[in-house]
């Protein structure tokens, strides 16, 4: 792929799938192929599911935790998650209409994703005194931060999540280094063994190559793996995937310049602020990567995207940008 805007060349790997429509199929209980996989495996106490984004992680953990819950003894079900925003995909779901035999059900007071306040010390003692009180319940699933169950481990103790299933969403985020608090928490629940442990993610690997698990950990994990190509066959209307690479050095908006393709319809996203490639100013960022588009034009008033004459096509309409 060559930008009308440079001379780069950006190598690709391309993929021709066979739409077989199999990623949206439901089986007799309600899950897709994934999930199905996932659920056989419902009775191993540790489990790693290994699958791709949009496969259906959040939903197969409901079913496993409900079995756990209703058929294998478990007091309850505590899901983490990395960051407030994805405890939406943990919210309630109507799971009998489809042919399952129970209903995802969370008590509005214990998904604390929704509860106010940040997810640091100063301010997290509400949210630690919120799942103490939910251990202490009858209710039966919660739902916090990775932040707020290590500030939870840190004050109860690991003996607090005896006899319950403590499901970690986005497990790469865990590390077997000795200074990754979440993953010393870990190894000490999997040591205790008194505790069911259900670990999901898409990327079963971390950008600072450390280990995930300690080889002796992993070893008690059941995996479970359902591969991108499985994901990508799935679709009934995907064609084809061309995923493209390139390399650079130095700050990444100077390279984002020299790929950037402004004839095509293109998602930039935009690095964490915490993450090692991050300018650690976001909007100025957004305004260096409109810049190498071409000369800002204003906002659209109906729209409120951001206005581009690009510069590769000085005599066409402005491009609309949001952000």
């Amino acid at each position: 792929m060559t930008s009308p805007t440079n001379a780069y060349t950006v190598p690709s790997v391309s993929i021709t799938t066979a739409r077989t429509g199999a990623s949206a199929h439901a089986n007799a209980l309600g899950m897709r192929p994934m999930q199905e996989r996932a659920y056989a495996k419902r009775g191993e106490q540790y489990l790693l599911i290994k699958s791709p984004p949009s496969s259906g992680k959040s939903r197969a953990l409901m079913f496993i935790a409900l079995d756990k819950l209703h058929n294998q003894g478990l007091r309850q079900a505590i899901i983490v998650v990395p960051e407030r925003s994805i405890g939406g995909s943990f919210a309630d779901e109507p799971l009998s209409q489809h042919g399952f035999y129970w209903d995802w059900r969370v008590a509005p007071q214990w998904n604390l994703c929704n509860a106010p306040g940040a997810d640091e010390p100063r301010v997290a003692k509400s949210k630690v005194d919120a799942v103490r009180k939910f251990l202490q319940s009858a209710d039966t699933v919660l739902v916090c931060t990775h932040a707020t169950f290590r500030f939870t481990v840190e004050e109860l103790g690991i003996e607090a999540f005896d006899n319950r299933l403590i499901a970690i969403d986005e497990f790469h985020h865990v590390s077997s280094n000795p200074g990754n608090v979440l993953g010393s928490q870990l190894g000490a629940l999997i040591a205790r063994d008194k505790t069911h442990i259900v670990a999901m993610t898409g990327s079963y690997f971390r950008g600072d190559s450390e280990a995930v698990l300690t080889p002796v950990d992993e070893a008690r994990f059941e995996t479970v793996t359902y591969t991108y190509y499985e994901q990508l066959n799935g679709y009934q209307w995907l064609k084809a995937l061309d995923i493209g690479y390139f390399f650079y050095t130095g700050r990444y908006v100077d390279a984002v310049s020299k790929v950037l393709n402004p004839q095509l319809k293109t998602i930039v996203h935009i690095p964490n602020v915490n993450a090692r490639e991050s300018l650690k100013d976001k909007e100025s960022e957004v305004n260096e990567i409109m810049g190498a588009l071409g000369e800002w034009q204003g906002v659209d008033s109906a729209t409120g995207f951001h206005l581009i004459k690009a510069r590769a096509c000085p005599h066409s309409e402005p491009i609309p940008l949001g952000i």
